[in-house]
């Protein structure tokens, strides 16, 4: 039997430097030094007796007993997590700290409508958030770094739980006095493929607005160039093609002093589900469900 058990911080230094592949930026991500997250990670493999991480000058590469204890760590860490949740779960609802990821096609549109109304009902709150593409919001969910996730859905999740918070049209944007606009609903049909401009990949919205048109052609011929919807909509202003908007970045005044118009996207499904997912069986399910409730609200 081992006589030795690592730290949580020791651990946490670990994972930290498996993430992000660099000392320098371990450390900054850790709030310590570079010396002093370098020097316990030596202290974990003296102890432990073996080589985790393989050092030099330009690269850091874990051993494969390295890549091993990292994914064990990354396990143990969020039960060290899930044992503080259920502590904080037996105190008053919705106060001390709560960590929540925030996709970008959702973030910069319903949170400064909810977070001031938050903050005056709940004082006790104390919310970190971090805006992350789906697929990094997920992993950080998973690997414990978020308590929760603001997201649309569907996707690929894992094993979660969520929370319905909103139903969210997809709309089709295009310059003023577009030949082609209708009256009313833009049939997936009209949507010229080769003038089609989506999110980069990592962006959720991107495979939500390719479902809802159900014209597989689309996917391999739209241009995904943009790396924010603000980008899509001011490429879209100066001609460069048409694109796809969600109805809460329209209704948060996002094609404001453009010459862009938006109809409704038609369809059985034109549309993504917002909702807050967490890990499932996290002893904070209730107040998280709460978080949703006070979402839905707003």
């Amino acid at each position: 039997m081992s006589t030795y058990l690592p730290t949580i911080k020791q651990l946490q230094y670990l994972v930290a430097l498996h993430e992000h592949g660099h000392f320098g930026h371990a450390a900054e991500a850790s709030f310590v030094s570079q010396s002093t997250l370098s020097a316990g990670i030596r202290e974990l493999e003296s102890l432990l007796g073996v080589t985790l991480v393989e050092r030099s000058r330009r690269v850091v590469r874990f051993t494969p007993l390295g890549e091993r204890v990292v994914a064990k760590a990354h396990r143990l860490l969020r039960e060290a997590e899930e044992l503080s949740d259920l502590v904080l779960a037996s105190g008053k609802p919705l106060s001390g700290e709560l960590r929540i990821s925030v996709i970008p096609t959702i973030a910069p549109f319903m949170l400064p409508r909810i977070l001031p109304r938050l903050r005056k009902d709940r004082p006790g709150l104390k919310l970190f958030l971090r805006e992350e593409t789906t697929d990094h919001a997920l992993e950080s969910l998973h690997h414990g770094r978020a308590d929760c996730v603001l997201m649309a859905l569907p996707f690929a999740t894992g094993e979660i739980e969520s929370a319905h918070i909103a139903t969210d049209r997809l709309f089709v944007a295009f310059p003023k006095n577009d030949p082609r606009d209708p009256p009313d609903q833009v049939p997936p049909s009209m949507i010229d493929e080769g003038r089609l401009l989506m999110l980069e990949d990592g962006h959720c919205l991107k495979d939500h607005a390719l479902a809802a048109c159900n014209r597989p052609e689309l996917r391999a011929s739209a241009t995904m160039i943009g790396t924010s919807l603000h980008t899509l909509v001011q490429m879209v202003d100066n001609g460069l093609g048409l694109t796809m908007l969600p109805e809460m970045a329209i209704d948060a005044g996002i094609l404001r002093d453009t010459e862009v118009v938006a109809r409704p996207l038609k369809g059985k499904t034109p549309g993504r589900e917002i909702a807050l997912i967490w890990r499932k069986n996290s002893p904070r399910g209730d107040e998280f469900r709460l978080l949703a409730e006070e979402l839905r609200a707003g």
